[in-house]
């Protein structure tokens, strides 16, 4: 059931993906996570309408990944959104967790890791995201990294965020990306982005102007090898950045609370992101929504040029 190939995952998609998927037409996945852990609702469910909005006007079919009641779904319709945007207790899903969350019968938001597997598995090749997790600060002393980066590099999918969430070790976690070879793409900026911020203080060499470009590096890195995925950082638009000084403030002070607190593992991020959206004054939590709006928008463009150049050699 859980073999990550085609044709098994495709009873899980609602008729709309599966179709879309069937016909070469544009999809993109969006994880839940962010629905479950990262906002507050109602905006979650605002956001996530919102997004899936901006990537059917560009001509793309959306496809939310998530876990309800124990049922993969690749393609969530307005209730089953509904329903995770409200529900207590909800799992947070990386790969690992999916057959025990399926088995248990229980209700799972997907993170980037879980929502690419699932979409690798039934050929869709772009996936939107707010930022990616990482390597957390500490990492010596927690081991934590997040799964995100290992399916990554294992997923043949391009992954649109807006870079690693400034809550995290940006340059450790560019340097796990390098060692696992996996491609990083800053948009329109050789600066790499910072989730809130549009930049993080890091340089790459590696960036592109927008989406035509993107689409046929996809097509000569995927020509060149037959697994692994892409990380495209597209900084936050400049009028929807956070003020750096509060944010830097906001993380420092979470991290501090986290420490004397005792939390780790998964519930790490969404109690950090929580607290910087009321330590920010709602600031951060503004900027949470443009930002995904803006990849989905991104993300959808990519799309649908990748769709449009399948039969041609972009290498």
């Amino acid at each position: 059931m859980f073999t990550p190939i085609g044709k098994n995952f495709l009873p899980f998609c609602s008729s709309e993906v599966a179709s879309s998927i069937a016909e070469a037409r544009p999809v993109v996945a969006l994880e839940s996570t962010i629905i479950a852990h990262g906002m507050p609702y109602p905006q979650n469910l605002e956001m996530a309408l919102s997004v899936e909005k901006i990537v059917r006007e560009q001509g793309c079919t959306p496809a939310t990944v998530g876990i309800i009641q124990g049922k993969i779904k690749i393609g969530m319709t307005h209730p089953e959104l509904q329903w995770l945007a409200e529900q207590n207790g909800v799992w947070k899903v990386n790969t690992r967790d999916i057959p025990y969350v399926v088995h248990a019968g229980a209700t799972g938001a997907t993170t980037v890791s879980a929502t690419i597997f699932c979409a690798e598995a039934v050929g869709i090749s772009v996936m939107v995201t707010g930022g990616i997790g990482g390597v957390h600060r500490g990492v010596e002393h927690s081991w934590d990294i997040s799964t995100d980066l290992a399916e990554l590099a294992a997923r043949k999918v391009a992954v649109v965020c807006a870079g690693v969430k400034s809550i995290l070790d940006i340059p450790k976690t560019l340097e796990y990306l390098e060692t696992a070879g996996i491609p990083v793409i800053t948009v329109g900026s050789k600066h790499f982005p910072a989730f809130y911020l549009r930049e993080s203080g890091v340089v790459t060499n590696t960036w592109l102007r927008g989406a035509e470009e993107i689409a046929g590096f996809l097509k000569c890195t995927w020509s060149l090898s037959s697994s692994g995925g892409v990380l495209v950082a597209n900084p936050i638009p400049s009028e929807h950045a956070g003020n750096e000084k509060v944010i830097a403030a906001a993380i420092e002070q979470a991290l501090q609370e986290c420490q004397e607190k005792g939390i780790e593992g998964k519930s790490v991020t969404p109690f950090l992101l929580e607290r910087m959206c009321i330590l920010s004054g709602g600031d951060s939590l503004r900027a949470n929504i443009e930002l995904v709006k803006n990849n989905a928008l991104l993300g959808a463009r990519v799309a649908k040029f990748l769709c449009q150049n399948s039969d041609k050699d972009l290498s």
